[in-house]
This record gives structure tokens, sequence and C-alpha cells, in this order.
């Protein structure tokens, strides 16, 4: 409904802050799980995501070269999320978990515990017993103390993953970032085509989605060794299609970059909330969305400077990116085995 490019720039803030809904219901999908069914949920969540990315392009291309289309499709965007909203309403929550599972035993103190003192504070501000000076200081005391947490988030030893999650955010969009414009230069296949391309890798994307429960279970849900050979796959991947002389080997290595850059986007969450600890679950995947964030606003730059030597700068570069994170990973590899054993011994 704006009437200027103002406006138009300020409906964006409210966007841009209020639609992080796959973020929030992965957090609460790590609340409701135990922790060896955590990457089997959010790698059908993330499948089920995928899903969308296919059909919204078709969709959403179709009715944009319908007249007034831009208008139709922003409304039909904004019934959804009011949609959404309608079945979170309706869902059937309940303050009371139980577990059933005896694995889950261990750590029930402590979720307890947390939860308690959870209630405790919301209790607190719904009966007005927790009171600020200031409506200022109300609004400002929580801010500090989210800015606070992450802050200690990233000071702490997770790092590493969020430095690996970094690199390998930035590699992909490297080799996502002028895809369609270096296809049609090396190979001369037309963008018609090569969108046909994309919506086929998104959809093994998908499907890899529902693979990951037999893949976890093979790697006995050692979700860093599943991180590391997929961030290897991908490397050697992304070098495949730099180095690709015809357009089969890039549909090749499209095929499977869309399976383990799958299974390393779940591994890396999957990791992270694991290693956090009593840490806030929603802030460590706000954390991380962030450090992906970061990875768009970067990865437009290394693009358009690499692009300038060859069309196969951009992927070149993200291969680079890949062997430091891998290295990495190859680094404090010790570390993570260690904490995995006493782990596993302490269930």
């Amino acid at each position: 409904m704006s009437t200027s490019v103002c406006l138009f720039a300020i409906a964006r803030i409210p966007v841009g802050i209020f639609k992080h809904t796959l973020s929030i219901s992965k957090a609460l999908l790590s609340d409701l799980v135990s922790e060896k069914e955590r990457p089997l949920v959010i790698g059908h969540f993330n499948a089920a995501s995928s899903v969308g990315f296919i059909l919204a392009p078709v969709v959403g291309g179709y009715f944009t070269e319908l007249e007034s289309g831009f208008y139709l499709t922003s409304f039909i965007c904004s019934f959804i999320f009011i949609l959404n909203a309608g079945l979170v309403w309706m869902l059937p929550w309940s303050e009371e978990h139980t577990d059933s599972d005896e694995n889950e035993q261990t750590t029930s103190n402590s979720k307890v515990t947390a939860k308690a003192n959870y209630d405790l504070q919301v209790r607190s501000l719904a009966n007005g017993t927790m009171k600020y000076d200031t409506p200022l200081q109300s609004l400002w005391i929580p801010v500090v103390s989210v800015l606070k947490r992450i802050k200690s988030i990233a000071c702490s030893d997770l790092w590493d993953i969020f430095l690996v999650r970094l690199l390998m955010s930035v590699a992909v969009m490297l080799y996502y970032s002028n895809f369609v414009l270096a296809v049609e230069e090396r190979f001369g296949v037309k963008p018609k085509l090569t969108g046909y391309l994309i919506s086929y890798s998104s959809t093994v994307g998908a499907l890899a989605g529902f693979l990951l429960g037999p893949i976890t279970r093979l790697y006995q849900h050692n979700s860093y060794a599943l991180l590391l050979h997929s961030t290897v796959l991908t490397c050697v991947l992304i070098m495949l299609y730099s180095t690709a002389l015809s357009i089969w080997a890039v549909i090749l290595s499209s095929t499977f970059l869309a399976f383990s850059t799958t299974v390393g986007r779940t591994c890396i969450t999957d990791l992270e909330l694991t290693l956090g600890g009593n840490q806030a679950s929603g802030t460590l995947i706000r954390v991380g969305q962030s450090v992906t964030s970061v990875g768009r606003i970067i990865a437009p730059l290394l693009s358009g400077i690499a692009q300038e030597f060859s069309p196969c700068g951009p992927p070149s570069l993200g291969v680079g990116l890949a062997l430091v994170a891998i290295l990495i990973m190859l680094m404090n590899t010790p570390r993570y085995c260690s904490g995995r054993n006493a782990k596993l011994k302490s269930e």
C-alpha cells in the first residue's frame, strides 16, 4: 500500500524484525524434542521449508506477471502470515512437559530448574512484582541482558563453530552469487533452463532433509563428524563446479551440493545447541542467524571483486574459504571428541 519509496523502506523495518518465524520455530523444536531426535526433527523442518522455497518462486513469478501482480503477491503473503498466526493460536499448547525417555533423566533436573526460573520471571512480570524505576529502564534492561548473553556466547568456546558457519555461509553464497550469469557465459545455458536447475537443486535439498534420520544413526548421532564430512564434500563439489568443462558436471555438482549443504546446515545448528549447554537455545539460534546475515553482506562484495578476474572467481574463492573452515574443524577435533566421550560416559 506504499505510495512512495520512503514508506516502502519504512514498511520493511517491522518485516525485518518480526519475520523470523523459522528461527523461533527451530528454537521451539529444540526445546520439545530430545537431543538425539533433534537432527531428525530439524531436518524434516528444513525439508518442509525447502518445499516452500521450491513453490514460492513459481507461484510468485506467475502472480507478478499479472496486472498489479506485486500488490496481489504482497497481500497473499500477508494473508499467509495471518493464517499462520491463527494456526499457532489454535495449537494445543501445554505448560507441562513430561519426557518418557530414560536417557533424558540426566538432564531433566537442569531443564526443570531453568523452566522454574523462567516461570518465576514470567509470573513476576505478569503480577507486576518486578518493578523498574522508569518505563525506559523496563525496556533497556532486557535489551542489555540479551546483548550481554550474545556477547558471552560469541566469546565462549563456540567461537570456532560460529566462524565455521560464517566461512561456509560465504562459500556457498559465493557459489550461488553469479550462478546464472556464469553458467550462461561458460556453457551458453539460457536463464530459463538455469531456473529449472535451481528448482531441481532445491527439490534435492528438500528430499535430503528426510534422509537425516538414517544418516545420523549411521554416524551414531555424532554431529561433529557428520558436519566435518559434509563440509569436505561441499568444498569438493564447489571445486568441481569451478573447474567444470561441461554442463553435466555442473548438474552433478549441484545435485550433491544441495544434499551436502542441507546436511551441514542442520548439523551445525544441532552442534551449536549441543555445545551451548545451559545457554538459551533461542539466543544461540539467533546468533547463528546473525552470523549468516553477516555472510550475506560480505558475499556480494567478495563476489563482485572475484568476478572481475573470472566467472569462476567467486566459487574458487568459496573453495578457499571452505578449506579454511575444514582446517579450523580439524584443529579442534580433539576438543569435540573428548567432549563427546565424556558425554557418552555420563549417559
